[in-house]
Order: C-alpha cells, then structure tokens, then sequence
C-alpha cells in the first residue's frame, strides 16, 4: 500500500475529471459505497472459488462477531446498494464509481494491495446495444485521455447453460492431458477450470491452443447475441480483436467479456476491463436483472498515462500529467509588503486565480529563482517601497521579458493582465 502525494496526486484528478465529464455525458451519476461489507456479499458475488475470495481478500470478524471484507472489487457492493435502496424498481439505473479497493497480491508495478478503480454499472441494461455503448464509453474515455496503441479483445462467455456444457468439454479434455498443466492449473481443474484459460505459464498456453473454444460451446442464442455486439462495434469503427481465451476472474460474468490494452508501456497491458454479468443481481438477492460494466486501474492506467506523455510532450496526455501552474507568484519583502502581499493574492485566489506566495522573507533574488521553478507565467513584486507608493510590479517570466506597474487596488487590471498572457 502507498501513499498518494500532491504531485501524483495532480494527475489522479486531472483524470478523474476527464472521467467524470464522460460519463456525465453518457448519463451516468455517481456512487458512493462503504470500504467495508458482509464477508457474504463476495463470496455470492464474485464466486468462493476465485482466487479473489480464495486466496486475495482482507477478511476479519469484527467485534459483534460478524465476517467483514474490505472490497476487493466494485460491482457487488453497487449491486448490494441498488438492492437495498430499491434503486431497480426506479427503471434501468447507469452508475458509475471511484475508489479505493483491496486485495492481498503479490505488489509489483501498478499494482498494489490497496488500489484504486474508476468503474460504470449499467443496472437493467439487456440489449447488445448496452453492451456495445459500454465499450464505447470505455474506448472514448482512453482516447480522451491520450493514450495510444489501444486494442480492444473480445469473448463471449454464453449463457449460464453454455458455460456449464463448455467447462464439462474442457474438463474433460484437459483431465487427458492433466501431467502437461502447471501446478496453478492443476489446482484449478476441480475449482474453476475456465481460468485456466486465463493462465500465464507458457507450457499450459500451448497446450490451450488445441483445447475446445467456448466459441465451440454457444448456443444459436448467445452466438447471435455476439454477433450482434461486433456489428454494434464496427459500426462505430471501433477496431477489436476476438480472443477465445478471454475470461474474466470473477464468476459473475456471462456473455460479454472484453479488455482493452495499451502497448505504451511496450507490452501489451490490460487498462480497463468488464463485460455482462446478467445474473448476479438476482444471486444477491434481487430481482433477475440483466447488467453491464467494466472497471479500469488507476495505478496502471497512470503508468500508460506517463508513458503516453513521453511518447508525445505536446499531446493531451502530457497535459493531463504536466503539474500545476500559478499564474503568477508574489514576491515580497519587508514588514508592511508582506501585510500587503498576502491581500493581493487573497483578493486574486477570489477571482479564481492561482496564485503562489512566497511567506519567506528572503532575499528578492532567492525568491525569483522560486518562482521560475514554479513555472509561473507572472511574477507579482511587492516590497516596502512599491507599498509606499501603491502600487505593484508584474514581472513577465514566461514569453518576451515585459514588465508593468499596476496600482495595488487595481485588482481586475491586475486579473486582466495575468489572464490574458
């Protein structure tokens, strides 16, 4: 687990806010759920056989005796509040969330034990259509963001009976061949034999290339169903990539399932994830509900973020990375310019301004060099003197050198000024 810093931090909520104006746009509105939930909740939800709830998730009693969890992932506790409010008997509800979550991983690049998703939940969502403007919104809000070299890879996982005849084809096919699985593997055969396919050891890779496909196991339904998604997507030029070993780790997923990765970092890496999950709201205990959503990785997502800048300085990337700037910083010295300064930029923070004040006291050339760290546009140049005579200088640092005096009760001259170069 790490702490988050202001600089870092800058970026996390310049893309939060990219975020947030495309789902406002796309009709989503916010939720908010506990850190905290009923032990229960996760393993109805995601499956008591996933590695999540096996192996990953922080589990304890608390002091009424009662298991609780700290969430490991979004969808059931959005799905637990849309139950619990009566949010479905209101029609189709289009959430969306921001948070931290936790799991006991192995850390490692963009990945950490507490880490943070950006996630969409489409409650009450049926048609191809939905699962399509989903991915949509996912693949818009990537490109929004700057990143490159985006490939979108996709499955259909079928209905609940096609997933139960596919894993009997493919336990049986593999308990043939169980000496050529790796340990991982093996473990999962009798478990949860579809993540199998999601399995990384090169040995059991190449043994899956002569496995059954769940593409095999479809039925007419669900095969025209997923047609249906890959017009959808053509449609909007969206480019993809089918990919029959796509599962999702959680149980809860059916139909549906995408990821979508960049190679900014070089390799392919998975930035956002999600697909259908048409029956887990009925699982928890509410009314059959067919639904839609995905989640994306903060830390990763900002790891292909700042490999994106560097790819591109000029790029909308590098913006969204590129730390804050002041318009202007207020260089002072001496007892009645210090009063003075901290009222200008007062009065210039009220105008909406950013403003960076220099509280020191030293000398006017220590403070100048500040100030051009800071990389503001404007230095503002406050001592006893200019006190004296009412009036402050605007220094140019950024562009062709220009200087002015400003009458210091000038304030909208003063904004004008900072404003307009």
């Amino acid at each position: 687990m790490v702490d988050l810093l202001p600089a870092a931090l800058q970026r996390w909520q310049a893309v939060e806010a990219v975020a947030r104006g495309h789902f406002q746009r796309s009709g989503f509105g916010e939720i908010r759920t506990p850190l905290l939930e009923s032990t229960d909740l996760f393993c109805r939800g995601i499956g008591e056989a996933t590695d999540v709830v096996g192996k990953e998730m922080y589990s304890f009693l608390d002091r009424g005796e009662r298991s609780c969890t700290l969430r490991p992932e979004g969808t059931a506790s959005v799905v637990r509040a849309a139950i619990q409010h009566g949010l479905l008997s209101q029609g189709a509800q289009k959430l969306w969330y921001a948070g931290p979550m936790f799991r006991y991983e192995r850390p490692q690049a963009g990945r950490q034990r507490q880490f943070h998703q950006i996630g969409v939940e489409w409650l009450g969502a049926e048609s191809p259509r939905s699962d399509v403007e989903v991915i949509a919104l996912a693949w818009d809000l990537l490109q929004g963001l700057g990143i490159g070299g985006l490939q979108l890879e996709l499955n259909s996982l079928g209905s609940t009976d096609d997933r139960q005849a596919y894993r009997d084809a493919l336990v049986a096919w593999l308990e043939v061949r169980v000496d050529a699985l790796d340990d991982d593997s093996r473990s999962r055969l009798s478990s949860n034999p579809l993540r199998i396919l999601d399995s990384k050891h090169p040995s059991t890779q190449a043994l899956l290339e002569e496995a059954p496909t769940l593409a095999d196991a479809l039925s007419p339904a669900s095969r025209e169903r997923f047609e249906r998604v890959q017009s959808g997507l053509s449609a909007l030029g969206i480019p993809y990539r089918l990919n029959p070993r796509l599962v999702r780790g959680l149980d809860y997923y059916s139909h549906t399932a995408f990821e979508i990765t960049s190679d900014q970092l070089g390799a392919q890496a998975t930035v956002c994830g999600g697909g259908r999950y048409d029956g887990l709201v009925g699982q928890l205990g509410g009314p059959a509900t067919p639904a839609v959503g995905w989640a994306l990785g903060m830390e990763r997502l900002l790891l292909v973020l700042e490999a994106a800048a560097t790819a591109d300085p000029q790029g909308v990337a590098a913006r969204l990375t590129a730390g804050a700037v002041p318009a202007a910083y207020v260089v002072n010295r001496g007892e009645r310019a210090a009063i003075a300064a901290l009222g200008l930029a007062r009065d210039l923070r009220r105008a909406e301004l950013a403003i960076d004040l220099d509280s020191s006291g030293a000398a006017f050339g220590k403070q100048f060099k500040r100030a051009d760290r800071c990389g503001a546009r404007w230095a503002l140049i406050l001592g006893d003197d200019e006190v004296d005579q009412g009036i402050v200088r605007l220094k140019r640092l950024q562009g062709e050198p220009k200087e002015q005096s400003v009458a210091l009760t000038a304030i909208s001259a003063i904004v004008d000024t900072l404003r307009s170069s």
